[in-house]
């Protein structure tokens, strides 16, 4: 928010009304399919020698940065951004559980036929570190180059509410480059 804008806030003055900016297309947008799968603890082996507890780490990794590597060489792009990122990153974990969440509120009406987000492991954080490390060196030279995200979720499998549920676990991943003159996010 601009100084004057937010005086306008503060002290009670109208705030000019400001068009939706433009939003353009990504710079890159890949499906990638696969178990999503957490970047989380690490166990001590022994000698200051530290691994990954989550098997399925190293699948999910490869699976992200083949799938980023393809989408790159169909775009045309050759070289990783370096600068401002924007990222959207949309996880399908698993099917719908057809029995009611141990969180479901009491005294709430449940259903079979209702929907609602996966609120259980994986940590929707943890799972953006292992895909933003995946990422690394292919759509981006430095994780430390996403500046915001538009939007980052994990759905069910087929979520009819959802345009970017897949039909099997995997991610829908977009990437937004930000151009050094502007200071809108995309």
């Amino acid at each position: 928010m601009k100084a004057a804008d937010w005086l306008a806030v503060r002290y009670g003055a109208a705030v000019p009304h400001r068009p939706r900016p433009y939003r353009p297309r990504p710079w890159l947008e890949f499906v990638v399919h696969g178990q999503p799968a957490p970047q989380g603890s690490k166990k001590h082996v022994g000698n200051g020698v530290m691994v990954e507890m989550s098997k399925r780490l190293k699948p999910w990794r490869k699976a992200v940065s083949d799938a980023a590597a393809e989408a790159m060489a169909a775009a045309g792009r050759t070289a990783p951004l370096d600068g401002q990122i924007v990222a959207e990153m949309v996880f399908t974990l698993r099917s719908k559980p057809t029995s009611r969440p141990t969180w479901w509120p009491a005294g709430v009406p449940w259903s079979r036929r209702a929907w609602w987000l996966p609120a259980s492991t994986p940590d929707l954080s943890k799972l953006l570190r292992s895909t933003e490390d995946a990422l690394t060196g292919v759509a981006w030279a430095d994780d430390a180059r996403v500046v915001a995200y538009r939007r980052a979720a994990k759905v069910y499998a087929l979520d009819p509410r959802e345009p970017d549920a897949l039909p099997e676990p995997g991610a829908v991943i977009r990437v937004w480059e930000i151009p050094a003159a502007t200071e809108e996010i995309p």
